[in-house]
């Protein structure tokens, strides 16, 4: 009358070894986490340094770099060349986009205790602070 039940039941599988399924601790979720917004922050900032180079940006995004491949085990980001870059963004825009992920790479940053991340993600958010501040101004 009724088709016998194929799968385990979802009790049967809580009672699985953890060697199971992989596990990941809270500090290597945060590491991901992090190393994500790091990227996309140097993202921005090698589309800031095609529109508008700078040397600051030029550190800026090499010290990133340096941040991400250690959160990565080694493994640097993926970059795009410089004139890979072709479209014309606002530069104001790439300057609220990248203090906000700037933002969140530092809350991350905070909750991991890495004291290196935070303090680059903080000089990037007054960095990138300070590059708005004029255009908001005459704006108005």
């Amino acid at each position: 009358m009724y088709e016998p039940i194929r799968t385990k039941s979802v009790h049967t599988m809580a009672d699985a070894t953890p060697s199971d399924f992989p596990h990941r601790s809270r500090e290597e979720e945060l590491d991901i986490q992090l190393a994500g917004h790091l990227s996309a922050l140097l993202a921005v900032t090698d589309e800031l340094r095609a529109l508008e180079p700078s040397a600051d940006l030029d550190t800026a995004a090499e010290r990133l770099a340096a941040q991400v491949a250690r959160l990565r085990g080694g493994t640097a980001p993926a970059r795009a060349s410089l004139s890979a870059i072709t479209s014309d963004p606002r530069l104001a825009d790439l300057h609220r986009r990248a203090h906000a992920v700037a933002s969140r790479a530092l809350l991350v940053a905070a909750s991991r205790a890495d004291t290196a991340s935070a303090i680059l993600a903080a000089e990037r958010m007054d960095s990138h602070a300070a590059a708005l501040e004029p255009r908001e101004l005459a704006a108005h």
